[in-house]
């Protein structure tokens, strides 16, 4: 592999580092150390992670910044956690009825695969992240709190695990993607699942890591930058 210099981020909240503050509104904290990352390992880290980013937004923002010159050897996707989700208001209106997520997995592989051979063209290496795991239970309570909570939980067929499962699917398609294509993969998820009590390293809406989390986040970063950048490059840089 090419030494990887230059990396631009573009994901979701997950990576822009949203959190919920003490009014429990959505804000910008993000504690995932870059400069770190950035001293310890001789990189230039870009982030340009955006909430609420699903894959087919990301690839056309990965697209305008291709058609401008770019200047990187790596960019780091981080989507799925917005693609496997969905509109819960008309679930608990119609919990008979049939609805899709934001992205049906189908088209987020396809997606994925075809941003990846584009990187690729221009040389880039392309590098996907695993789904950080959603605590279930804090995730129902907090986007379905206002909701008929009995109709959503029918929907998922009795059992709110289910929500749990879904989003996993994404991740594990992420997996799935990375192998086939042969493109480095930091695992965030199995990060996360090495702790036991998962939902305290989230906020309270069960799905943006807290401060603690995303330090899980970093560590995640630099052991994948440990496996893939020589100690010896490193060494000259430093």
């Amino acid at each position: 592999m090419e030494i990887i210099r230059k990396i631009e981020v573009f994901g979701d909240s997950i990576l822009k580092g949203i959190q919920l503050n003490q009014k429990k509104r959505y804000c910008v904290d993000n504690n995932i150390d870059i400069e770190m990352l950035n001293d310890r390992f001789g990189l230039e880290i870009n982030n340009r992670s955006k909430m609420g980013c699903t894959i087919t937004k990301g690839a056309s923002m990965i697209e305008r910044y291709l058609e401008g010159e770019p200047d990187c050897s790596a960019i780091v996707m981080d989507f799925g956690g917005n693609d496997c989700d969905f509109n819960w208001e008309q679930i608990a209106e119609n919990p008979d009825g049939e609805f899709e997520p934001h992205t049906p997995l189908g088209l987020f592989e396809d997606t994925y695969n075809k941003l990846i051979e584009r990187l690729k063209s221009f040389g880039i290496t392309p590098i996907l992240t695993t789904l950080p795991p959603l605590d279930p239970q804090q995730f129902f309570d907090w986007f379905c709190k206002s909701l008929n909570k009995e109709n959503v939980t029918k929907w998922l067929g009795g059992s709110i695990t289910t929500i749990y499962r879904f989003q996993e699917s994404y991740s594990r398609t992420v997996e799935r993607i990375a192998r086939s294509a042969g493109t480095p993969l930091v695992d965030l998820r199995g990060a996360f699942l090495r702790h036991r009590r998962i939902d305290s390293y989230l906020c309270e809406d069960g799905t943006h890591p807290n401060t603690n989390g995303q330090r899980i986040i970093t560590s995640a970063f630099a052991e994948f930058a440990e496996s893939i950048i020589p100690r010896r490059t490193r060494s000259i840089i430093a």
